[in-house]
């Protein structure tokens, strides 16, 4: 083996040896999102349910509100009536100003307090997350009863999270399907394969999957506000590219046409 060689295959090695307690972190396979950040419709109905019941306890500290207003084909007042519920210090009787970035209305120390930890900024979550978006929808699908817990809920692809089902209305609740194996040493192992249905919700399993799609679509767009550009802009550039290209290849037989 050359030496070029062995240190990609070291280098792959080291890749893979970082990607295994990543992927063993997700808690299982993840689901499919098929989010489409160009979906205006599907960002409007993401937003509102992220303003109504993420944004009271969770941050989006590097998002303005201000920036919805293009991004999602809003006016200024469907974002304050909508979208803000906060008050301006200053004059109560007013929402928050439009500029002002994306806070929570609980404050760290009441997270402390009733969760045993502040709530996390959701600002970047597509962006850090194993699976970005699609770790995003199959965490709202992956809630279930768990009497063991303070808050009387867990969740398979993230267990012991401190936070219940935000969205426990509309899917309804659900019970884990556990089977239990033993491993060549005879110890015991348990894991959960699936979810059947304790309560029904307000929505449909289909109609709630759509929800938890448009929630995921709306943080994939949060952690990367300029992709609805940058994608608009590659197509131009790519083809530019490819016009460069054709221009310096018949500017190059030019110059060398004399030479052979």
């Amino acid at each position: 083996m050359s030496k070029t060689s062995a240190m990609r295959a070291a280098f792959a090695g080291l890749l893979f040896a970082i990607a295994l307690p990543i992927g063993a972190a997700t808690g299982g396979a993840l689901q499919q999102s098929d989010v489409d950040i160009s979906n205006k419709a599907s960002l409007q109905r993401g937003a509102q349910v992220f303003f109504n019941y993420c944004a009271s306890c969770h941050s989006a500290q590097y998002m303005r509100y201000s920036r919805l207003i293009p991004d999602l084909n809003l006016t200024e007042e469907q974002v304050q009536q909508n979208l803000n519920f906060l008050r301006d210090p200053l004059d109560a009787t007013q929402p928050l100003k439009i500029g002002e970035l994306i806070r929570p209305s609980m404050s760290k120390a009441q997270g402390e307090r009733w969760f045993g930890k502040a709530p996390p900024d959701l600002t970047l979550t597509a962006r850090y997350k194993h699976g970005g978006a699609d770790w995003i929808y199959t965490f709202l699908k992956s809630y279930y009863l768990d009497p063991t817990r303070p808050s009387g809920w867990n969740n398979s692809l993230f267990l012991n999270t401190a936070m219940p089902n935000p969205l426990w209305e509309y899917q309804g609740t659900q019970l884990p399907i556990v089977k239990t194996h033993k491993d060549a040493a005879g110890t015991s192992h348990s894991e959960i394969t699936g979810f059947k249905s304790a309560v029904g919700g307000t929505l449909s399993e289909a109609d709630y999957d759509g929800m938890a799609r448009d929630v995921a679509t709306f943080m994939e767009y949060l952690a990367e506000p300029a992709a609805l550009q940058r994608e608009k802009y590659g197509v131009w550039v790519m083809l530019y590219l490819l016009l460069l290209c054709g221009v310096t290849y018949l500017l190059k037989n030019e110059y060398w046409k004399d030479v052979h």
